[in-house]
């Protein structure tokens, strides 16, 4: 979970409820900060036998028409993102056919990376004095490394 669902009171109150329980929020936006974790929260409910009551929306999932709607949030849910899926992934398809390639750019130019490769293969400087001289990270290094040596394998 991320930092935004890390609250402490709704943690503490996850660990007083038990078996037979009904959970009673104001509104379900305030059990879940996105609709994922509040499917997640939903799931973790109905494992432990609990009931939810939301007070806004009217809605009780210990009655059969409670259930239901919850059930019909969850499918248009997942309708949702998988509508987000196909549109981001033909997204991508038309940027590719286009001739844009995503991603992060790259840190260093060629040149650069060459030189790198070359200062860490003659092993006379450091990695940390390295990536000093030209700005990039130790993990950033590593990959220009093992790129260069995966390449060098594919070419033999």
């Amino acid at each position: 979970m991320g930092s935004s669902n890390e609250r402490p009171a709704l943690m503490n109150a996850r660990e007083l409820l038990r078996k037979g329980d009904t959970f009673v929020v104001w509104r379900l936006d305030r059990l879940g900060r996105s609709l994922k974790n509040l499917l997640e929260w939903m799931a973790w409910l109905e494992q432990e036998e609990i009931a939810l009551k939301s007070l806004q929306e009217n809605m009780d999932t210990s009655t059969s028409s409670g259930k239901l709607i919850f059930q019909i949030f969850g499918a248009l849910a997942e309708f949702e993102s998988n509508v987000i899926k196909k549109r981001s992934h033909a997204g991508l398809s038309s940027a590719r056919a286009r001739g844009r390639v995503g991603g992060r750019p790259q840190k260093l130019n060629k040149d650069k990376k060459e030189l790198v490769i070359k200062l860490y293969n003659e092993r006379e400087m450091t990695v940390g004095k390295i990536c000093e001289l030209v700005g990039i990270t130790k993990p950033t290094l590593y990959k220009y490394v093992d790129t260069s040596q995966t390449n060098l394998l594919n070419k033999s």
